[in-house]
């Protein structure tokens, strides 16, 4: 199948490898091959190697050698022989070198791969689209594919697939070209829109011209009257204040006197105050001290109790122990007194033995000395053999005797040390669980106090973490609420305004409120922009009708308290918020959208903010004022204002806007902050925490050096049980050695007595015969009588001996064990007694601190006392000094009523004047802004001089009465003019004599009506310039429409010719395609039992353009009902999509077409379907080469091909077997 597939130009990734030069065979060629030039192999046998191919080692294996220097293939080919109807041949080889270089040839001419291609294009061979072969994994991966892929397959059959990047590129290229169209046809309109509209407002601007000198005559006029009047004010009331100010200067000469008596007064009751704090802080400290001083002796009293405790329990152990030392030193001196008993008795019996020995002894002649002597030679000389044996023996039971008694007098030690031992194992262990249950007990309460001590500790944290919250909350909002009482400090003119709209709302229920008060941004950027916006009209009265105004203005009069604006609901004109203005830049919006305010009062709202548009910066509100040329008043988020008629203006001091709306920010803060006292007061101060923290944590230190003392104890325990029981371990393990050792020997003993006995008893036969005649006549039985009452006595002297020794030695070792025990308990005496006098010295220490602490607590306690009395006198003191102040008080009370009377009238007149200067100086500061000129006289400084921030005159609420009696309140009442004087003779003499309220209002009403006319009409200044320019861009942009109308018609042919061309092609192919699939499937799945087969056919999803969608296959095996492809079993996939592929090829057919084991998930019947399906198709024209391993196929076929590999030539042969004839 690679062969087939590499020469018929199929890439190398269809392959088994993923580089050409992979598939140059690079194995070891025979021995006796060369290899030719173009990779063929011939036989060689010089020398029996391979184009120097290397020696074959012993074991058969190639050596380094002939690695290195065997000469692999270069290169591989593959040539196809085809055969056509015609009977004419063609020859078509490829060739692959190791560097991955291929070389086509088509009759064994060189050709392009290009050529090549087409070459096998003209036979109907596509190797894009795969139609001459089926790979193995080709069918699975058609039976799963999705519909997308089924139509990309269809694509590459058909072809159109060659047109799918003109056609997206076209396609493209339409779609912008459309855009582009559309594009200048909007802009084409929107020209024309323009110059109708401003050829509308060409014809509007001249009578907007003449209205706005009209206006600005009126606008002088109303002006130079309220300044008349201003001016007409401050004189009078100058002149008043003169007048009064020299009366209040008498009064307050009688006052000053008893205003002196009152400071002596303040300043004693301070002295005799600050006298009081001070004994109180000294108080507080003292209490601190003492707070102090009792906490530390909590935990002091803590520790000697501990201290105690463990004094005791040390002292009761010593008594233990030397309980312990007094009997093992009894135990010692026992020992001793036995030791010397055994020596004592041992000297007596030597003693005795001597005496007995002297006295029972029986004396020999020397005759029978000399015969005894004779006849022992002569038994020696006979029983010699058995005598030396016998004395061999008895030397060797004599030293196993003193083995078997040295092993039992140690096996006795031994069993006796184990005793012992176990005995002092089990008093350790007693000791050690005792103190093991109080290390418990102890750490069990150690354990309870932490955790009370963490609860403590996490709360008293948890409240001072929560009180330094409250604290820093509640110092954030009192800095703001006094940042926000400082920027809402209200002059007496505002509070005044305030109580009148209070007074208006209780007499007269349809005053809704001022404007101000009644909206409110919707962001707090938007604060300082609307304020500016609102201008004259923020502190407006609204008003449910003009009757309702009418009675309020009356009112005013009649009471005189002064002039205000009010805007009646009912009959107010507002002038519609032109639409054109929204939206017309990102960043700008109007003035009455960035408010909030109730729906009642909404023509109040429009008519107050009127078209004014809120622009973010300056750059904007310039762009749509000057660029765009639009009418209306642009306001900044700073409070710049650009005028309708193109003025710019600083607009409104931020600090003056600030405090517009924060009544109710004010309102909640305050709330807040009382709140956060509340919460702070409740959270306490954490005192008696600490208290009872510090309790417990004495409480928890002497439990700690408790536990330390217990563990240490415990400690000492297990060292010693470890020391005790690796004693006895290793007295077990000696007693397991010794123990066979002595049964051992014991036994060799008696083997050896019995052996002893054995000779013994055969020299007594020869001594018996031998002295058988001196024994008679001795009186003896046997000669061994003889001996035996002459060598008893030694014998029995000797064991004698060795049992005081064996006695003596075990004595000494158990009192050497005694003493050894009894200096360890001595020992532990001594450790046990120098910490009790370390805990002595520590108790005396804790005592002298506790008598030391006590004693200073005594003392503070002492000097608190005295301080308490000393505070008891001095607040007696105070209480007689305040008495005094509050006398002295009401006598300057009682004599200054007269001059407050007159400061109330003076500070009345004063501030009227400052009121009128204000409202002067605001008019000549609006004249400078708003560039009205005024008439002024011959030697007046210009408006240019008048300051615009920061010069306003200073506001009469900034009158300070507790100032110098003698200086400040009594200078002359100074107004800042800055050299400015206006010219009143144009004023007619009626406006000079009336200052009514209503001639004000009919001179701004003719004013307003002015407005109001040249706010209807609006008209665009720059109108005549614009049009010219517009009319200039109209031309432009009809040859630009025009140009992208004939792009647009142009792609738009393009487009469609080759989307009509891919849609032929794809069509064709689908048409075809799907009437083949229906058959074809039929065919696949008939037999015998079901003639009628199953049913097979393509939906398309798009009909229009079905190559930009999927193609979905759908196939019903015989007998079964519609099912989704997934849910198909091996095998009908597999028949569902052979029968696809069937019908794929069927469309431009290559002359032959090759299977790869296409029936391997096929059972005997599917594969024999598919067999006779080949067979029935299979026709001059139509080659079918199946590569399979069942029989049903290849027993059913022509012709049979093996391919094998011949290493003798290094290529690949085939053996074909024609079976035609044996049909």
């Amino acid at each position: 199948m690679d062969a087939i597939s590499f020469v018929l130009g199929i890439k190398s990734s269809h392959l088994r490898s993923s580089h050409l030069r992979d598939l140059v065979y690079r194995g070891r060629v025979l021995r006796t091959s060369t290899i030719n030039g173009d990779g063929s192999a011939s036989k060689n046998c010089v020398n029996g190697h391979v184009n120097g191919d290397g020696e074959i080692g012993e074991n058969g294996e190639d050596t380094q050698e002939s690695t290195q220097g065997r000469n692999d293939p270069k290169s591989a080919w593959v040539m196809a022989v085809y055969e056509d109807d015609a009977g004419d041949e063609q020859t078509w080889k490829r060739t692959i070198t190791n560097q991955g270089a291929s070389e086509y040839r088509i009759n064994n001419r060189i050709v392009t791969a290009q050529q090549y291609n087409e070459a096998l294009e003209n036979e109907n061979i596509l190797i894009k689209a795969r139609n001459f072969l089926v790979f193995q994994g080709d069918v699975e991966a058609i039976a799963s594919q999705s519909p997308r892929d089924l139509t990309r397959l269809i694509e590459q059959i058909s072809g159109s697939l060659e047109f799918k990047a003109d056609y997206e590129a076209l396609k493209e290229a339409q779609e912008e070209a459309i855009e582009n169209q559309n594009f200048n046809l909007n802009r084409r309109r929107g020209i024309n829109s323009e110059i109708k509209q401003y050829q509308e407002q060409k014809r509007e601007a001249d009578s907007y011209t003449k209205k706005a000198d009209q206006k600005d005559q009126a606008i002088v006029t109303h002006i130079l009257w309220k300044l008349y009047h201003f001016q007409k004010v401050m004189e009078e009331s100058g002149a008043e204040i003169q007048k009064h100010q020299e009366e209040l200067k008498e009064h307050k000469r009688g006052v000053s006197k008893y205003e002196q008596y009152l400071e002596e007064a303040k300043k004693e009751q301070a002295k005799v105050g600050r006298d009081v704090g001070k004994v109180e802080r000294i108080i507080k400290k003292k209490e601190k001290d003492v707070d102090e001083k009792e906490n530390s002796l909590i935990p002091i009293a803590e520790k000697i109790n501990l201290t105690n405790d463990h004094l005791k329990k040390a002292k009761a152990r010593i008594a233990e122990i030397s309980k312990t030392r007094t009997n093992q030193s009894d135990a010692v001196k026992r020992r001793r007194k036995d030791l010397k008993a055994v020596e004592k008795a041992e000297a007596l019996w030597a003693a005795e033995q001597q005496k007995l020995s002297e006295r029972e002894g029986r004396a020999l002649s020397e005759a029978d000395i000399q015969e005894y002597n004779r006849l022992r030679e002569d038994a020696s000389r006979r029983s010699s053999g058995d005598q030396v044996k016998a004395d061999n023996l008895a030397r060797q039971q004599r030293a196993d005797e003193e083995t078997v008694n040295s092993l039992r007098s140690k096996v006795d030690s031994i069993s006796h040390q184990m005793d012992k031992l176990t005995e002092e194992i089990q008093d350790i262990s007693q000791h050690r669980d005792v103190v093991n249950e109080l290390i418990a007990q102890t750490a069990k309460e150690i354990e309870d106090k932490k955790k009370n001590l963490n609860s403590l500790t996490s709360e008293r944290l948890r409240v001072a973490q929560l009180r330094t919250e409250l604290e820093e909350k509640l110092q954030e909002v009192l800095t703001k609420l006094y940042d926000a009482e400082d920027g809402r400090k209200q002059s007496e003119k505002e509070t005044r305004l305030k109580g009148l709209i209070a007074d208006l709302k209780r007499l007269y229920p349809g005053v809704k409120g001022r404007v101000g008060e009644l909206c409110k941004p919707k962001q707090k950027k938007y604060g300082d922009a609307v304020s500016t916006a609102l201008g004259r009209h923020f502190d407006a009265i609204i008003v449910d009708n003009q009757k309702t105004a009418e009675e309020c203005i009356m009112y005013l009069k009649e009471q005189r308290r002064g002039i205000n604006e009010f805007i009646p609901l009912e009959t107010i004109f507002t002038t519609p918020i032109d639409s054109n203005l929204k939206g017309m830049h990102r960043g700008t919006r109007m003035a009455i959208d960035t408010i909030d305010f109730d729906k009642s009062v909404v023509r109040a709202m429009e008519f107050a903010c009127g078209n004014a548009i809120v622009c973010d910066d300056l750059s904007i509100a310039r762009y749509i004022c000057y660029d765009k040329g639009v009418q209306a008043k642009a306001v900044t988020l700073d409070g710049t204002v650009i005028h309708k008629g193109g003025l710019m203006t600083g607009g409104r001091g931020r600090d003056q806007n600030r405090r517009r709306w924060d009544d109710t920010e004010v309102d909640n803060l305050k709330k807040l902050a009382e709140k956060l006292r509340a919460e702070f007061a409740a959270t306490g101060d954490g005192r008696r925490n600490a208290m009872e923290e510090e309790t417990l944590q004495g409480e928890l230190t002497g439990l700690e050096q408790k536990l330390t003392y217990a563990r240490d104890e415990s400690k000492a325990h297990e060292r010693n049980l470890a020391s005790k029981q690796k004693e006895l371990s290793y007295a077990q393990r000696e007693s397991r050695e010794v123990k066979p050792k002595y049964r051992e020997k014991l036994q060799e003993l008696d083997e050896l007595n019995t052996a002893l006995k054995t000779f013994r008893d055969a020299v007594g036969v020869v001594e018996d015969e031998v002295f058988a005649d001196f024994c008679v006549r001795l009186q003896y039985d046997n000669i061994r009588d003889y001996e035996a009452q002459q060598g008893s006595l030694q014998q029995e002297n000797a064991q004698k001996k060795l049992e005081f020794r064996q006695q003596s030695k075990r004595l000494e070792f158990q009192l050497k064990s005694d003493e050894q025990q009894l200096q360890e308990t001595e020992n532990r005496v001594k450790v046990l007694e120098n910490r009790t006098g370390q805990d002595e010295a520590l108790i005396s220490e804790l005592e002298a601190e506790k008598e030391s602490t006590s004693n200073d607590l005594d003392t503070l306690r002492a000097e608190l006392e005295q301080l308490g009395e000393q505070l008891e006198e001095h607040q007696g003191r105070y209480a007689k000094k305040a008495e005094k102040v509050a006398e002295q008080r009401r006598e300057v009370q009682k004599r200054s009523k007269h001059v407050d009377g007159t400061v109330k009238v003076v500070a009345g007149l004063e501030s009227e004047i400052h009121r009128n200067a204000a409202d002067r100086y605001a008019l000549l500061r609006r004249c400078k802004l708003e560039d009205i000129t005024l008439p002024l006289e011959t030697e007046s400084n210009g408006l240019e001089q008048l300051p615009i921030d920061g010069a306003v005159p200073a506001d009469p609420d900034a009158m300070d009465m507790d100032g110098d009696p003698d200086s400040s309140s009594f200078q002359p009442v100074a107004v800042q003019d800055y050299g400015i004087q206006v010219d009143f003779d144009d004023l007619d003499e009626d406006l000079k004599e009336n200052s009514d309220d209503k001639l004000d209002e009919e001179l701004q009403g003719k004013v307003i009506a002015l407005e109001d006319e040249m706010k209807k009409m609006a008209p665009n200044m720059r109108a005549i310039e614009r049009l010219e320019g517009v009319e200039s861009r109209l031309k432009t942009t009809e040859k630009d429409y025009e140009d992208a109308r004939k792009r647009a018609k142009r792609a738009k042919d393009d487009f469609e010719e080759v989307r009509d061309v891919r849609f032929e092609k794809f069509n064709k192919a689908f048409s075809h395609i799907s009437e083949q699939i229906g058959p074809i499937y039929k065919e696949l799945t008939r037999s015998a039992a079901l003639p009628m087969g199953g049913q097979a056919y393509l939906d398309i999803e798009d009909s229009d353009e079905p190559y930009l969608e999927g193609i979905k296959y759908h196939a019903m095996p015989p007998l079964k009902r519609f099912r989704d492809m997934d849910h198909l079993s091996g095998g009908e996939k597999t028949m569902a999509a052979l029968a696809l592929l069937f019908a794929i090829h069927s469309y431009q057919p290559s002359p032959f077409f090759v299977l790869d084991e296409v029936d391997a998930a096929l059972d005997n019947a599917n594969v024999a379907k598919i067999a006779n399906y080949i067979r029935e198709h299979a026709k001059p024209g139509m080659q079918f080469i199946v590569i399979s391993l069942k029989t049903g196929l290849f027993q059913g076929s022509e012709a049979l091909v093996g391919i094998y590999r011949d290493q003798s030539a290094n290529s690949s042969k085939a053996l074909t077997l024609d079976l035609r004839k044996y049909q």
